[in-house]
């Protein structure tokens, strides 16, 4: 089937949806749920073959694939359908003396018709997880997948057209001109992963319609492993986290920062554990490769501003690099300013806590934050002086897999947050209501009522 773009123009197709949501049809739980469902089966009715995809524009092996992409969607819809009755109520709030006879709430109203603009390297987690926060809020949805992984893209197009009718939601396959071409309409909300240059392009052409947004970018997040860390543990759970998906994750550890007497530990553990879960990256079958050439090449000429410490290899006809760890680098390398987004690892040591805050507060605000040690103090300390979207103590990655915590970014590293409720909250307006009584009328307000601002300053005080 042809992609929806190709059949209707962009407007044509914004004004269809836009007639759908007006008929008030997205706004029951019950039509909600049944869409949740729906989006379920078709999943699961696809399912080998979006593993398939996965593997052929990433190299995912079918466990990565289901685990990071899949089976976290399964949850996401479970644990939407379990508790959206409940997120949708109305929530009553407190008031001042002066509200004396009034009850007032908070009610959670669907934006409309809202843009979902995906990423590559999370490419159907990315593009559906975001979606379920969108239906489960009452609107209807387009998305657009990343053309960077075409096989997936499709994948999504035909999971979308399984489950729904275009005139709620629908995937548009293309390029940056019909990425382009979308962003020029008014949405009444746009959602965007990927990053940080291409949301500031987003968010400027949001602004010409005044359209809120959501950003999910990235940036450098650090991991700062202190003297009383607990080495093997943190070089485990830092290799994990960091050539998971060969690198290519927004909150995969940017670079290490170790303490000076724990240097040659840190680094001959982490390069065990390398090697026990990845192999040489290279010649290892399951390792995830470079998502195409122009990004392979981007990340081999890091290589050259510092030493291997291991790893170092390439290929480019497969798109692979090894897991590599690099030290003696140059704060200002290119490889400390850019995100890495790869499988490369720089590693610099600090002689005390303040040098490691003060390194990492030079930088833009990080999407996360690993912090491993065994003092109170030391995290109270770090946490207090640097902003950063979310972390872990003496972990990664795990805080982006608990539904009840918001993920999001701070400043360069992006705008709101969602997973969980707050998907829900995130492509919901809270619509505030007071309603007052009829039985009995304080006259204190009005202006005509002697001694009034007498009165009404008491109230204040």
């Amino acid at each position: 089937m042809l992609a929806p773009i190709e059949q209707l123009s962009v407007e044509e197709l914004i004004q269809k949806q836009r007639r759908f949501y007006k008929t008030q049809a997205t706004k029951s739980l019950a039509f909600r749920l049944s869409m949740l469902t729906f989006l379920k089966e078709a999943i699961k009715h696809h399912e080998p073959e979006i593993i398939e995809a996965l593997q052929t524009d990433l190299n995912k092996s079918e466990l990565d694939a289901f685990t990071t992409e899949i089976g976290f969607i399964y949850d996401e819809i479970n644990r939407t359908t379990r508790e959206l009755k409940r997120w949708m109520r109305p929530k009553r709030v407190s008031g001042a003396a002066i509200h004396l006879g009034t009850k007032s709430e908070i009610m959670y109203e669907p934006y409309g018709t809202v843009l979902i603009i995906a990423p590559w390297n999370y490419p159907f987690q990315l593009a559906i997880a975001p979606l379920i926060g969108a239906i489960a809020a009452g609107n209807t949805a387009v998305v657009k997948p990343s053309e960077l992984t075409p096989n997936v893209a499709r994948m999504i197009t035909t999971v979308l057209e399984r489950a729904f009718t275009d005139r709620y939601v629908v995937s548009v396959e293309g390029d940056k001109d019909v990425a382009s071409a979308l962003l020029a309409e008014k949405w009444d909300h746009i959602f965007f992963t990927g990053s940080t240059a291409v949301g500031k392009v987003v968010m400027d052409a949001a602004a010409k319609h005044l359209t809120p947004v959501t950003l999910e970018l990235g940036g450098k997040s650090p991991a700062i492993v202190h003297e009383d860390a607990v080495i093997d543990i943190a070089a485990k759970r830092i290799a994990w986290g960091k050539w998971m998906n060969a690198g290519q994750t927004c909150v995969a550890p940017d670079y290490v920062l170790v303490h000076e007497s724990r240097r040659d530990e840190f680094l001959e553990a982490i390069k065990r554990e390398a090697f026990a879960m990845f192999g040489n990256g290279v010649g290892t079958k399951r390792f995830t490769r470079i998502v195409n050439t122009s990004h392979f090449d981007r990340i081999s000429r890091y290589l050259e501003e510092g030493d291997i410490y291991f790893g170092g290899e390439t290929d480019r006809d497969l798109l692979k690099i090894a897991p590599t760890v690099m030290t003696d680098i140059e704060p200002d390398a290119n490889v400390m300013k850019d995100e890495i987004f790869g499988p490369i690892l720089p590693v610099l040591t600090y002689r005390d806590l303040d040098e490691a805050i003060e390194f990492v507060d030079a930088r833009p605000h990080p999407l996360a934050l690993y912090l491993f040690t065994e003092s109170k103090a030391v995290e109270q300390k770090t946490f207090k002086h640097l902003a950063f979207g979310g972390g872990c103590v003496n972990d990664v990655l795990m805080h982006l897999t608990n539904p009840n915590l918001p993920f999001g970014g701070v400043g360069d590293s992006g705008i709101g947050s969602y997973h969980g409720r707050y998907s829900f909250e995130t492509f919901s307006h809270a619509k505030s209501i007071l309603r007052n009584t009829t039985k009995f009328d304080l006259p204190l307000r009005y202006p005509n009522f002697k001694s009034a601002e007498k009165l009404i300053r008491l109230v204040y005080r």
